[in-house]
Order: structure tokens, then C-alpha cells, then sequence
């Protein structure tokens, strides 16, 4: 198990001149950006690679806990399981991911990227090989959100030779993992691999009065072929894959006072609260090379998405005759009410405390329950051409890509109404088909960039330039599925992105890097919107040598709009979908990573790894109450981006054997720009410890505790109420290669 960091460092203290060189653009080389930590760390910018090596060591499925590896990555922590995470790239808004440009195998990856880009697909992490993030002018190839960066996840690649490998996991809480692939490379350029993998657990969380799980079950199908032959200027790849996944997850959460007595415990209210979903994709790749300079590769993809959340949205205290007349007060409010000890609709904070409780009884018609059906699809062709050529003493890598693309987003929701008693919901009304939501939202996009890689003597220059061309459409009908026309809205978007890199070389082991690129979101169909943009600059440097790696970059989003927009998980009292210009923000802060190599002492080694982050987020100006934002005074702080934020990992690394310990310190976060009482989660602290034995050359054993100390603390507020973090989670597997 012990790996040497000298063989890392060595290359990543390889000339930048040369770390990038492109090799001819055979299709399967196109799912990533990087491809490996050495050309990341030849970037003229912020990037980061976090390969098959550093992911064996914990073996961890929640992509919350791979990614604390990345500074300038936020994270607003939902279920305990990175199911939909909420990740953020230096500030941007966390809800749903919405904010970044998120890819698996280098293809827009969101449900419908433009029109709907709420990341309620995301990549099972388990079935991953590789991660990657880039930001900064570098971003500018991979849009259409490029403020922060893009995050892109690099599934199992086919293998070169014949072979396959079983992972079996168990854990606490009735949690399994199983995680199976095979194939191969054959003589005649023909390649494939066969994966599967599957992921359930009973949660961590307990209903009241139900026997009902709080947990997940996840399926994963992924089958690719390739042909490449050896001699030829051609190739292609098919991936086929699928994802369904069945989770208990609620937006419910608690009152403070019931979160210090119990924090993983849900109301009974939340015992119907169930969200299933249905993903495909199909990528289908050629790679050409035209000659010793040129190479051209084509990709289309598809990918559909169908999801249904079943959960509980609000209370009509007075009741309703039907679905339709329901007057919804919102969870949040009741919630906030308890907290502040405070009566609401003329109930006492007892009265609600008894509701949620369920110990009172409650009107025929009060409580609403939606059920979010939504369909979604994501297709598009895209051309990369790449020159690589040296002329004189300059060599230029040059890149121009196209992508055409068009989304869509396909709602019929309903709500229906229950009512509690004796602790149990009962069905009073089913309600219409499309009473919460009858739209269709749809997006197409030409994009375009160029991106030049220039090198000369000890300096390279990464001059780049994005277009974007987006017409985006919302039509809401009415009387359910035979969709009679209401009204629609429209707003178009042309944007131009320039940006500009630099590196120099100062010396085999110092490099500075800077850049200057200006950062773009594409805005919703709300008229009147306009797009998010801002001015990214970042100077810093890299040191490397034989023993230390290390990095420090300043960066600064210099915002002209801050654009919000609404989602069922931001808790906002607006209308799902629309979006609200939060005019000027700033922000500004430090990444830094230090990996090094201790001592070494009886052939074991002592790997020491260090991430932090600082950020300093606040509007520019002051701005009125609105559904969104609320009410927001100059220099409050964007809601749940921490100022300080850490990781340290630590481990021991024999012939055989590796033991490692992470520890992720995260500053509290105020969770409304206001940030009263009741708007701030805690600061934490968690402590992940993790042991791998390798048995034998194809067998090898693991163990994970995650949260050692068994933390608990307020992670998140939103969308209604207090929710906890994982528990303490104790880990056994196998491995076996073949």
C-alpha cells in the first residue's frame, strides 16, 4: 500500500511548457479535462484532479466528503448523502449546484442545464474514477456557468487490459454497497466494459410513530464499447448508462429545541415523504486525426431524467374543502414561530408544537402534500478541433469547440390534502392533476470558444474567448393533462466571455499564475432578469519539489448582478423557477494546499495533506424586501458560503497496510443575508478515520468510521427547519481485482 510521494512530485515538477502537451484526440480521451494531476497542475490557473489513488483511501460514496479534498468548494450539507448535493465554487449560490457547469465525462450532466439547472441528478460517486475542478480563465471551455468554475466526474474508463473488480461494503444502519465492473482491450482496437452498482441503507434518521426508513436505494447500469484501432486515424466510444434511485428524504426539519434533544429524529408529518427518480444517458463519441497537427472529435449525447417528490409543502390551519382552496402557510413559518416562541394563524407555539408533535389533531384539508413530477431532457452535439504546433520558438496548443444544445424541463405536479389524526395522515383529496404546476420550461443554446494554450521560454499565455447564445421559453397551461394554453414568457441571451491566463516558471521548483476572465450565468425565462455576470481575477503560485507540493491563490468575483433564483430547497416565498437580480457583490478569498511527505521511519511513510479556504462574500448594495433575497443591507454576507473552512489528512503507509485520518473544520454560515436569530447554522468539526490491508495482489480490506466523534450539529436550515449531519457510521469491505 505504501506509495511514495516522490514519483508524484517528480512529475509534477515537470516543465509546464510540456505537462500539456496534447496526444492525438482519440474519443475516449475526450471525458476529461485534465486527465491527471500533472497536467492540472501545469494549468495557468486554479484546477485540481483527484484521481483513483487519493479516492482508495477512504473509499468514500458521498461526493460531499471527496470534494472538502478542493479548496474554494462550498458545500450546504441536505440529506447526509450527497444524493443532491449543494456545492458551491468560490461563493456562488449552493442550491442544488445550480451555479456550476456540472459534467459527467465532460457532458453537461445537470437535468436540463439552461432551463432547469437544479441539480436533482448527480452522478452516483461510488461508480467514479476521478474528479475534477477548474476555475478561473480555464472555466472558459467548459460553460455555460463559468463565476466559479466547473466540477466534472469522470466515471469508469474501459479497461486496457482484461480484468474487472468487485467492492462489497457494509455499514451501519442496514447499509450495503456493491459495486461489480469487467472488460477489456482487445488486439483489434475493440473495447468494452460491463458496470454495476448498486447502494442502499435504512438512513440515519428516525420517523416519529412509523416504521418507515429514512434511507436510499440506488441502481446503477453503465455499459461502454469503443473501437480504436492501433494504426487507426480513427475512433469512437458508446456509453449507455442508467440510474434509478429511491430515497425518504423530506425538507422537514426541526425546531432548535427538538434538534437538542433529538437531531436525528423527523416529524411524523414527514412520514409519506419519498423522492424517486429515473436517469439515462447515451454519449456517443468520434475522434478523427487529421494529421500530425490536427485533430477533430464530434459528440452527441442525450440524457433524460425523470423524478417525482412526494412531500410534504405547508398547513392550512383552518382546513380546506379541496385541494385547490388550500391557503398554505408554509413549514418554514411554523418552524420559525416555535423558535421565537411565538403564536402564528392563533395558535399557540404550544398548539403547533402539539401538531408537530402529533399529539393534536388537525382539520380535514390542512395539510398539502405535492407530489413535484417533473421530466426533463438534455441533447446536444458538440466539435472540438485542436491544433497543436510549434512555430519558431512559440508552441501553440490551440482549442475551438461548438456545442449545440437544447433542454427542457416538463412539469405536472399536484397537490393533495390530508389531514392528521391520532398522529397518522389521512388522505382528504387528491387533487386536480396540475393545481401545482403545469409548465413546460425549455432552453436552446448555441455555444461556442476558443482557447489557446502559447508557450514560450518560461511563460505560457491562455488567451480564450466564450460565446453564448440562449433563448429560453416558459408556457404554463391550464386543465391538467389535456393542456389548454395560459401564457408563456421569453428571454434571450447573448453574452461574450473574454479571459486571459499566465504562468511563469521561475525557477524547476517555483511558479507563479495569474488570470483575469470575465464569469457568466445564464439567467432563467423571467423577464426583466438579467444575466449574473462578474469580473474573476486570481494571482498565486505553486512550489513543488521532491518532498512538498504546494499552492496559494487569491481570487476575486467582482459582481455587476448577483442572480437568484427560486427552488423548493432555498425556502423562499416566491414562485419556483422565477429569478431576482441581486445587483452588485464581491468575493473575494484564499485557496490554499500543502501535500507533503513527513518523515519515513521502518518503510512506513507519513503523508500529510492540507486544504483551506477562506472567503469574504457581501452584496455591494442595499437592496428591498423580495421573495428571494429578502431584505439585504450592504456588505451582508451571500447566504451559506463559510469564511473559514479546512481539511487536514493525515496517514500512515506500509508495504501492505495504510491508515489515514481527515479531519473538515467549516466556519457556521448565515443562511439568510439578514442573519438573525435562527438564520445560522453551527461551525463543525469531523473526523473520518479509514484503514486499507491489501491481503494479497487482488484482494484488499477496508474500514471507515465516518464522524468519529459523532458530531451533531445544525448543517443547513433550509428549506423548513434545523437538519442534522451523518452520524457516527462505522464501515467494513473487501475489494477484489481480477
Amino acid at each position: 500500500m505504501k506509495r511514495s510521494i516522490l514519483a508524484s512530485t517528480v512529475a509534477l515538477v515537470i516543465s509546464a511548457n510540456s505537462a500539456l502537451a496534447h496526444s492525438p484526440k482519440a474519443a475516449v480521451e475526450t471525458v476529461t479535462i485534465f486527465g491527471s494531476a500533472t497536467s492540472a497542475q501545469a494549468a495557468t490557473g486554479a484546477a485540481q484532479y483527484i484521481g483513483e489513488e487519493e479516492l482508495a483511501k477512504f473509499v468514500y460514496s458521498d461526493i460531499q466528503r471527496v470534494i472538502r479534498q478542493i479548496p474554494g468548494v462550498s458545500v450546504q450539507v441536505e440529506d447526509g448523502y450527497g444524493l443532491r448535493p449543494n456545492i458551491s465554487i468560490r461563493g456562488v449560490a449552493t442550491e442544488r449546484s445550480g451555479r456550476i457547469t456540472l459534467l459527467e465525462d465532460n457532458i453537461l450532466i445537470a437535468p436540463a442545464p439552461y432551463s432547469a439547472p437544479s441539480a436533482y441528478y448527480f452522478p452516483t460517486m461510488g461508480r467514479m474514477s476521478a474528479v475534477e475542478a477548474v476555475k478561473g480563465p480555464a472555466a472558459i471551455t467548459q460553460g455555460p456557468y463559468t463565476i466559479g468554475g466547473a466540477l466534472n466526474m469522470v466515471s469508469t474508463q474501459i479497461p486496457e487490459i482484461q480484468g474487472g473488480q468487485v467492492t462489497l461494503e457494509a455499514a451501519q444502519g442496514a447499509t450495503y454497497r456493491l459495486h461489480a465492473n469487467y472488460g477489456d482491450t482487445r488486439d483489434n482496437g475493440f473495447g468494452y466494459l460491463v458496470e454495476a452498482h448498486q447502494w442502499q441503507s435504512d438512513g440515519f434518521q428516525d420517523i416519529d410513530r412509523s416504521d418507515t426508513n429514512t434511507g436510499l436505494d440506488v441502481s446503477d447500469l453503465t455499459v461502454k464499447l469503443a473501437y480504436a484501432p492501433i494504426n487507426s486515424a480513427h475512433s469512437a466510444e458508446l456509453k449507455l448508462q442508467m440510474t434509478d434511485q429511491d430515497s425518504n428524504q423530506s425538507y422537514l426539519g426541526l425546531t432548535d429545541t427538538d434538534f437538542s434533544l433529538n437531531s436525528t429524529r423527523r416529524y411524523g408529518m414527514s412520514e409519506l415523504d419519498n423522492i424517486s427518480t429515473e436517469h439515462s444517458q447515451v454519449i456517443l463519441r468520434y475522434g478523427f486525426k487529421i494529421n500530425d497537427d490536427f485533430n477533430f472529435t464530434a459528440t452527441a449525447y442525450n440524457n433524460q431524467h425523470e423524478r417525482n417528490w412526494f412531500k410534504t409543502e405547508g398547513i392550512d390551519f383552518d382546513g380546506s374543502d379541496n385541494a385547490q382552496d388550500f391557503s398554505k402557510t408554509s413549514w418554514s413559518n411554523v418552524i420559525s414561530a416555535l423558535n421565537n416562541n411565538e403564536s402564528l394563524n392563533g395558535l399557540s407555539a404550544n398548539q403547533l408544537q402539539g401538531i408537530l408533535d402529533g399529539g393534536i389533531d388537525t382539520a380535514q384539508g390542512s395539510i398539502q402534500i405535492r407530489a413535484n413530477a417533473r421530466e426533463y431532457f438534455s441533447r446536444g452535439i458538440q466539435f472540438g478541433l485542436y491544433w497543436d504546433k510549434t512555430i519558431g520558438e512559440v508552441k501553440h496548443q490551440l482549442e475551438v469547440g461548438l456545442r449545440v444544445h437544447q433542454d427542457e424541463e416538463d412539469r405536472l405536479q399536484r397537490n393533495s390534502t390530508y389531514q392528521q389524526l391520532n398522529g397518522k395522515l389521512q388522505l382528504n383529496d387528491l387533487g386536480e392533476l396540475g393545481n401545482a404546476g403545469n409548465r413546460v420550461q425549455e432552453a436552446q443554446a448555441l455555444a461556442m470558444h476558443i482557447y489557446d494554450r502559447i508557450e514560450l521560454g518560461n511563460w505560457v499565455f491562455t488567451p480564450g474567448l466564450r460565446f453564448e447564445d440562449i433563448e429560453q421559453k416558459r408556457t404554463r397551461f391550464n386543465n391538467g393533462e389535456t393542456r389548454t394554453f395560459r401564457d408563456d414568457r421569453k428571454n434571450d441571451t447573448q453574452v461574450i466571455l473574454p479571459g486571459l491566463g499566465a504562468l511563469y516558471k521561475m525557477n524547476d521548483n517555483f511558479t507563479l499564475v495569474a488570470g483575469a476572465h470575465k464569469g457568466f450565468t445564464a439567467p432563467s425565462n423571467s423577464s426583466g432578469v438579467r444575466e449574473e455576470e462578474a469580473i474573476n481575477y486570481e494571482f498565486g503560485f505553486r512550489f513543488a519539489n521532491n518532498t512538498l507540493n504546494a499552492e496559494a491563490i487569491y481570487f476575486l468575483s467582482d459582481y455587476d448582478n448577483l442572480l437568484g433564483e427560486c427552488t423548493a430547497s432555498s425556502g423562499s416565498d416566491c414562485e419556483i423557477g422565477d429569478a431576482f437580480n441581486g445587483d452588485a457583490a464581491t468575493v473575494q478569498g484564499i485557496e490554499f494546499v500543502l501535500k507533503t511527505e513527513l518523515t519515513e521511519f521502518n518503510n512506513i511513510s507519513v503523508p500529510l495533506n492540507i486544504t483551506y479556504t477562506y472567503i469574504d462574500s457581501a452584496f455591494d448594495t442595499d437592496i428591498a424586501d423580495t421573495a428571494f433575497f429578502g431584505d439585504v443591507s450592504a456588505g451582508d454576507s451571500i447566504p451559506y458560503i463559510p469564511e473559514n473552512q479546512g481539511q487536514v489528512s493525515l496517514g500512515l503507509e506500509g508495504n501492505n497496510w495504510s491508515a489515514y485520518v481527515n479531519g473538515v473544520y467549516v466556519d457556521a454560515v448565515c443562511v439568510k443575508a439578514s442573519c438573525a436569530a435562527f438564520e445560522k447554522t453551527d461551525s463543525s468539526l469531523t473526523v473520518d478515520i479509514s484503514a486499507n490491508y491489501q491481503v494479497s495482489d487482488a484482494l484488499k480490506l477496508f474500514a471507515r468510521i465516518e464522524n468519529l466523534t459523532d458530531e451533531q450539529n445544525i448543517v443547513s436550515r433550509q428549506p423548513y427547519g434545523a437538519r442534522p449531519n451523518k452520524t457516527q457510521t462505522f464501515s467494513v469491505g473487501a475489494q477484489y481485482s481480477f
